[in-house]
């Protein structure tokens, strides 16, 4: 026990803890509300400090199907894959997301450009079907994001949902609007500490409190950048725990949109017979690159395939055992 004790590392800070989604009480909707964040250690490493919330899974749901889908995923999600309200109800009560992930891709020119007025009555009846946080994202469009989030984020004020994305080239507008409406906001950088820091920094001389960060790394796929993803945020962490305030805030990695982007979670097994069952092999691709993520200390999962949820949210629950 005394040489068990020598190896345990003493951390001098710990991560903040953001909370996501606001009752009746704080002016929000939300029936069940969660936090993330809070360690005082490295992931999972209970005798070195507190671990006091679990990582969350986030199903990723979209406004429309991109047309390059992998044929299993659209398959299995055929039911639900044209109405965004009945797919995000499906994932939280039949897979068991914590939240969902609604990215409004149909916003973007190249997909639809649909209006504010068409993506706001989206939130709103998705915020109605359910009654856990919500993530929202917007289409990557700089400039069309910034005139779709900001409305959105006024007419969901209350909520405490996570907006995102945030880059170094482009916070200021959804920075602000959810500054003023009481949002959380996702800090995007390139697989780079030095970046996420800086934004970070810039988000916090902009009045955005440091409890409602949530940083997304940017990741890659299990067989696509994986191990450096991990090393980043790993060195990040690290950094947080013994004393950097401005790399001190928890992790969202978007699993499902990498790991599916993959060529072997994509190919039949007529292409790449020895990869085996093509369903099968893409799944266990998104699973592989969940747990791996959530062991460099993420806190939130954005994921795809139900079954690829059910999974991971077994693992999670063994992992927290102490």
């Amino acid at each position: 026990m005394a040489d068990e004790l020598k190896l345990l590392e003493k951390w001098s800070l710990k991560v903040q803890e953001v909370k996501l989604g606001a009752g009746p009480s704080a002016g929000g909707s939300r029936e069940t509300l969660f936090n993330i964040g809070g360690q005082s250690s490295l992931p999972f490493l209970f005798k070195e400090g507190d671990i006091p919330n679990r990582p969350l899974i986030a199903a990723e749901v979209l406004d429309c199907i991109e047309d390059d889908w992998p044929e299993s995923l659209q398959i299995d999600l055929a039911s639900v894959s044209k109405n965004p309200v009945e797919w995000a109800h499906k994932m939280v009560s039949g897979s068991g997301a914590d939240l969902v992930c609604l990215k409004l891709l149909g916003t973007h020119p190249d997909f639809g450009n649909k209006s504010v007025k068409d993506a706001l009555a989206l939130v709103e009846a998705v915020l109605e079907k359910i009654k856990t946080p919500l993530i929202i994202l917007g289409c990557g469009s700089a400039d069309k994001d910034n005139e779709v989030l900001p409305v959105i984020s006024e007419a969901t004020k209350g909520e405490r949902l996570l907006f995102g994305d945030v880059v170094q080239e482009n916070y200021k507008t959804l920075a602000a609007a959810c500054i003023a409406d009481g949002h959380n906001i996702i800090a995007e950088s390139p697989i780079d500490v030095n970046i996420a820091k800086q934004l970070n920094i810039l988000l916090s001389d902009l009045g955005m409190p440091l409890d409602r960060i949530v940083i997304n790394p940017t990741i890659g796929a299990l067989g696509y950048g994986l191990e450096y993803a991990y090393s980043i945020m790993e060195r990040a962490k690290s950094a947080a725990l013994a004393g950097d305030k401005m790399l001190a805030m928890p992790f969202i990695c978007f699993v499902g949109q990498e790991a599916w982007r993959a060529k072997e979670a994509r190919v039949s097994l007529t292409d790449f017979p020895q990869g085996g069952n093509a369903r099968t092999r893409g799944i266990m691709w998104e699973v592989v690159t969940a747990i791996a993520m959530v062991e460099a200390g993420a806190d939130i999962l954005t994921m795809r395939h139900p079954e690829a949820i059910k999974i991971v949210k077994m693992a999670i629950t063994d992992l927290m055992r102490q």
